[in-house]
């Protein structure tokens, strides 16, 4: 039914997942609107982009890919950093809180009725770097992943552990528990799906001059805080659009007065 609202619709923001549907719906969509995603497997941004990018720009329009607080807000802080403090690092910390991506791609496992990922960071490594640690540490260093899963009755609770563990991108890399729990106990203790996270830029300009940049989020809802997100971006994709811009975008693309719904008379008024 998209196809007969082609000319309807100002801009679709894709709410998938990104484990499965994410890189089929964002090319088929960019197809028909302007577009967007909030797309949040790192390693596969720049393979999903160049695809979008084609069928949006074969179409004549804007697609937004990879929206929301990582990838998204916490990426702008990353360059951003980076532009200001050339020599130093970035670490990006994320949780204690409720992954929508992990928890979809455990759910997606056959026998999985429902399940809640939580990313926690490792204390130790996070306060060696609030105390200007620059080591580069490996993704197992930095944090563990706490799975609960429902299981459907009969399934092969062995065999979706193992499914979880090895998965890919998710978490082969990390160190992984998994703990089976009743559909009560999902409803009694992980109804929620809070959220939090910092970036943290450590370097010098100059010789024994120690500089620090800090962007940190602590979120009650991670799906409201997303959305939030998205709706911004998506005044952004209109605003691209009218101007006559195509194809694939990503937060790195766009301007502060692009993203608010305020006059940029305002915002120099008030804001700067």
């Amino acid at each position: 039914e998209m196809a007969q609202y082609r000319d309807l619709v100002d801009v679709c923001v894709n709410c998938g997942g990104s484990a499965t549907d994410l890189m089929e719906q964002g090319v088929f969509t960019s197809g028909l609107f302007n577009t967007v995603d909030s797309f949040d497997t790192h390693a596969r941004i720049p393979e999903h982009f160049d695809a979008v990018d084609a069928a949006a720009r074969r179409a004549g329009h804007v697609a937004f890919i990879s929206c929301g607080w990582d990838p998204g807000l916490f990426s702008m802080l990353r360059v951003l950093g980076d532009a200001i403090l050339p020599r130093s690092q970035a670490t990006t910390f994320w949780g204690r809180g409720v992954s929508q991506g992990h928890s979809d791609a455990i759910r997606r496992i056959e026998g999985v009725a429902d399940a809640r990922q939580y990313t926690v960071p490792v204390a130790e490594t996070v306060a060696a770097v609030r105390g200007g640690s620059q080591e580069k540490y490996t993704a197992r260093q930095m944090h563990r992943r706490e799975c609960y899963v429902v299981a459907k009755p009969g399934a092969d609770k062995a065999r979706i552990e193992a499914e979880i563990k090895s998965m890919p991108n998710y978490f082969a890399d990390y160190d992984t528990n998994v703990t089976f729990i009743t559909t009560e106990e999902m409803q009694r203790d992980h109804a929620g799906l809070p959220h939090a996270g910092e970036v943290i830029r450590s370097g010098e300009t100059s010789p024994g001059v120690s500089q620090s940049m800090i962007f940190q989020l602590r979120l009650d809802s991670n799906p409201e805080f997303t959305g939030a997100v998205l709706a911004a971006v998506a005044r952004a994709c209109v605003r691209k659009a009218t101007r006559g811009e195509r194809g694939a975008f990503t937060m790195l693309d766009v301007t502060l007065a692009e993203l608010s719904w305020r006059d940029p008379a305002v915002l120099r008024h008030d804001f700067l």
